[in-house]
């Protein structure tokens, strides 16, 4: 079975993208290492000027298209990080270039396209609608196709990330790549395969698309939802990636979105860096199969961080709620002055912080002289929260969680 790309290839597009990309910096994250068990070190591709790791293939393509395609322009479909390298690069190689992305991608995702450049097109529902929409206009206008990951070009392009980690770290043993369509796996497998074949190459899906890990089980493809990972939110594994991760990834693993928002929350505490939902899903598998990974030196590829400030304030309240840092009470208080006060005034002492705080009066089925105040106080951790809870009743004050 032939691979779509030779590891000479991909050392030609590491040579080729050199001094243009930036060679992003793989590091050990003591406390993750403790907090999973395993040696964890973290391939920080969120710092690529566009903040993802789709510039290695995006450059690689582009570096190598002919004057007539230079001058006919290109196009893309993605759902984002694609777009924005293709834009960028176009842009610094004075190509023309056409975006066609989903109407749900992330407004972040779509402004900082437009920022680059490039005419930028919302249609599809689902990347493969794009797809197809993309590939009709690219035929209309003589314009060249440049496919998020079923192109060699990008696979090469992508593996070169691999040739980085294990020049870094050569001691890795194990890698967890995010898999969307499969370019950074399929370039990254061959990569590291050509330098440690022994090395054991992990994919890591979230469960609403979750092709490869359905394909290597045997199981009929069903895909689609919504889901916090949408880089990687791919209906279809590529014809050319594919063969790839049957033969060579050891396994597929599928996370969950609990398990996704999680590892976005400890990069942030942990290691202060942003991630985008795919970024994280390599550091949601480490978290969610901890015996797969315990007592191996493991490189994490964070591949993205361009996360919607909206979803990402969301994610990050969210995970102080389930920690229990963040509780919701719904307390009785009489309806005289002054009960408000003490109701605040003992969720202060308890050592409670009340971020938002209601009043209801019409719609409660308690007496008109109550009043029913919903409030939600910041914490230390759970138990504090209990400590809160307990000493509230203890106080008189009818307390129930919501």
């Amino acid at each position: 079975m032939n691979a779509p790309v030779t590891p000479a290839d991909i050392a030609a597009a590491a040579r080729r993208i050199e001094g243009r990309v930036l060679r992003t910096p793989t590091l050990r994250s003591g406390t993750l290492s403790q907090i999973t068990g395993a040696e964890i070190w973290i391939k920080f591709e969120n710092h690529q000027f566009v903040a993802s790791f789709k510039e290695r293939g995006a450059l690689n393509k582009l570096s190598q298209l002919s004057p007539d395609e230079r001058k006919r322009g290109v196009i893309a479909m993605s759902a984002g990080n694609h777009a924005q390298a293709v834009a960028y690069h176009a842009s610094r190689l004075g190509i023309a270039a056409t975006i066609v992305m989903p109407k749900a991608t992330p407004n972040a995702k779509v402004a900082r396209t437009r920022d680059h450049g490039a005419r930028v097109i919302l249609e599809g529902e689902t990347l493969a609608e794009s797809a197809a929409f993309a590939r009709t206009l690219a035929e209309k206008e003589a314009l060249v196709f440049v496919h998020p990951y079923d192109d060699p070009a990008i696979i090469a392009g992508q593996g070169t990330l691999a040739l980085e980690m294990l020049a870094d770290v050569p001691e890795l043993d194990t890698l967890v790549i995010p898999v969307g369509g499969g370019g950074m796996i399929a370039g990254s497998t061959i990569a590291a395969k050509s330098i440690k074949p022994a090395i054991d190459i992990y994919g890591v899906e979230v469960s609403a698309f979750a092709a490869a890990a359905q394909r290597k089980a045997g199981l009929p493809i069903r895909t689609g939802g919504p889901t916090i990972a949408e880089g990687i939110a791919v209906a279809e594994i590529g014809k050319l990636t594919w063969p790839v991760i049957e033969r060579d990834v050891r396994e597929v693993l599928v996370v969950d979105e609990l398990d996704v928002e999680r590892a976005i929350v400890l990069l942030i505490e942990i290691e202060k860096t942003v991630s985008e939902g795919a970024g994280a899903t390599g550091l949601a598998a480490v978290l969610a199969h901890p015996d797969r990974f315990r007592g191996r030196k493991v490189g994490l590829v964070l591949c993205g961080g361009n996360i919607d400030t909206r979803i990402l304030s969301s994610v990050l309240l969210r995970g102080l709620a389930r920690d229990g840092r963040l509780v919701r009470l719904s307390v009785d208080i009489a309806d005289r002055p002054g009960a408000l006060a003490e109701l605040a005034q003992r969720i202060g002492a308890g050592g409670g912080n009340i971020v938002e705080i209601e009043h209801q009066r019409i719609f409660t089925e308690k007496s008109a002289k109550s009043v029913t105040v919903d409030t939600t106080i910041e914490v230390v951790d759970r138990a504090a929260g209990e400590v809160l809870v307990a000493d509230l009743a203890a106080a008189g004050f009818a307390t129930r969680r919501i």
